[in-house]
């Protein structure tokens, strides 16, 4: 038996959520109907049968891209190889094991669709594979979106064949060395089977659906943070009116309202703010709830990707037919990708402001600069601000859209291409870099308290600033902050998995 504990299971006859490619990072126990082994076999038996009939079929037959004019090799473990090793020219830094590890599970609901034509054997590795702590290593540069990702998926094959890198237990080492530590044999593939793992966008989808999950829960860190910054201030809460929200006419914004309502429920003005606040308090709900707009798109988009079928060509053995075509082609994803990058980044744009806002005396009602308990002896958030405005810099260059950087390539076989792959990395590189943001703030409304503002009035927001507190002692003198960044990150996240409806 592979070595390793599963922690999470998952069913290839449900559908697979975008939340659910976390589960990937441990070892995920993956189990396989009875109903969705038979379609696997069904599809396999058709795909022999016409192979064996002289009909052309790419892949199978032919060689590969603008080559499919030519004969591939007679010989499966030839034809194999022909798919996998001349992509095997990726560069650039790894990706996270969790993240290829997130691959592997997506690539597996779509071959278990069972419109792929490959074998048993290789629906049952990957299984196999998901329930240890094996992870191939895969380089993210070489991937255009165009014919799936090709290039990063190779290697994904390539290390379940024993070749290249992998890494076990987060360490890295030979693939061979690492599928023998964790109990898995060698995979040994045809034509067939080496096309249809490496032919598909299950890169992309599963960058693009971690980037989604930790979107959700950022979004939802965005609504708790500007009602703990309102609550804090004292500010009034004219802003998140039922009345006014619903005039605007977008629901997504209408629902961003009624969350920050719920957190601030039992909060009062203090009477010493102004009349109308900063657009970074006041148009919060509005900034908020359109980005979530696009989250709930990008989510929807991802969705129909993990649980659709990405490859080429097709085979439906209930009519006959081989179909060619360009399933692999992931624009939907690109363009969704693109539009989550930019929303990221506003909400990076928005949790900036509001830090700023926080840290000046002339906006807070005489709070010290820098919320510095002793200013010039000591600098409290001065350090945390000016990380804070590189990672918003870094995070606006990085907002550039991929989805039409397109460019030929392959002898023109791929003439337009949509890039989605690196919007995916894109999108997940923000998703990252906005918990940081998110929790600088955190630590800025816990030191806003300590320095002479008011503790949170509501009962709910007391309740999350008790925990940040617990987290973070008051800033009295000046301390290393980094450390502290990554753990209020993730108690933040924690926090908003726990709440449900806000």
């Amino acid at each position: 038996m592979p070595v390793g504990t599963s922690s999470a299971a998952l069913n290839l006859a449900a559908a697979l959520e975008p939340a659910q490619l976390e589960l990937a990072r441990a070892a995920l126990h993956v189990e396989l109907p009875d109903d969705v082994r038979a379609r696997v076999a069904r599809c396999r038996e058709f795909v022999l049968d016409v192979s064996g009939s002289g009909r052309a079929i790419y892949g199978v037959t032919t060689g590969f891209g603008p080559l499919v004019e030519f004969e591939g090799r007679a010989d499966g473990a030839g034809q194999s190889d022909n798919t996998i090793i001349h992509h095997i020219v990726g560069h650039g830094e790894l990706m996270p094991p969790a993240v290829a590890r997130a691959a592997v599970l997506a690539r597996l609901f779509s071959l278990a669709q069972g419109r792929s034509g490959v074998s048993e054997e290789v629906v049952t590795a990957l299984i196999a594979v998901l329930g240890t702590e094996f992870a191939p290593a895969v380089p993210r540069l070489g991937s255009v979106g165009a014919s799936g990702d090709l290039q990063p998926l190779a290697y994904v094959a390539h290390a379940l064949r024993g070749n290249g890198n992998a890494f076990f237990q987060g360490q890295l080492m030979p693939a061979g060395d690492a599928l023998a530590k964790a109990g898995l044999r060698e995979l040994k593939l045809d034509g067939r089977d080496a096309l249809a793992l490496v032919n598909g966008i299950s890169v992309t989808a599963a960058a693009l659906g971690l980037a989604v999950a930790q979107a959700n829960r950022s979004h939802r860190t965005a609504e708790l943070l500007s009602a703990l910054l309102t609550d804090v201030l004292g500010c009034g809460t004219e802003f998140v009116s039922v009345g006014l929200l619903a005039a605007f006419g977008h629901p997504d914004v209408a629902e961003t309202g009624a969350a920050m309502r719920t957190w601030l429920a039992g909060s009062t003005p203090s009477g010493e703010r102004p009349l109308q606040e900063a657009y970074s308090i006041r148009c919060a709900p509005q900034l908020i709830g359109a980005a979530g707009t696009s989250v709930r798109h990008a989510d929807e988009v991802v969705r129909r990707d993990l649980n659709g079928v990405s490859d080429n060509p097709l085979f439906f053995p209930e009519s006959r037919e081989v179909v060619h075509g360009g399933n692999f082609f992931g624009q939907p994803s690109a363009f969704a990708a693109d539009q989550l990058n930019v929303a990221l980044v506003q909400l990076g744009n928005l949790a900036e402001r509001q830090l700023d806002l926080l840290v000046d005396p002339n906006r807070t009602n005489g709070l010290p600069p820098m919320l510095s308990p002793l200013p010039g002896q000591h600098h409290a958030l001065q350090g945390v601000q000016l990380c804070t405005t590189a990672t918003v810099a870094a995070m606006r260059r990085a907002a550039t859209p991929a989805s039409v950087q397109s460019l030929p390539t392959n002898l023109h076989n791929q003439d337009v291409v949509p890039f989605g792959t690196q919007a995916a990395f894109a999108a997940l590189d923000q998703a990252g870099l906005l918990r940081y943001l998110h929790a600088g703030l955190a630590i800025g409304l816990r030191q806003a308290v300590h320095v002479g503002a008011r503790r949170p009035h509501a009962p709910k927001l007391a309740e999350v600033f008790d925990r940040i507190a617990e987290e973070v002692p008051p800033i009295v003198a000046d301390r290393p902050l980094d450390t502290t960044l990554g753990r209020v990150a993730d108690l933040l996240d924690v926090v908003v998995s726990e709440v449900e409806g806000v």
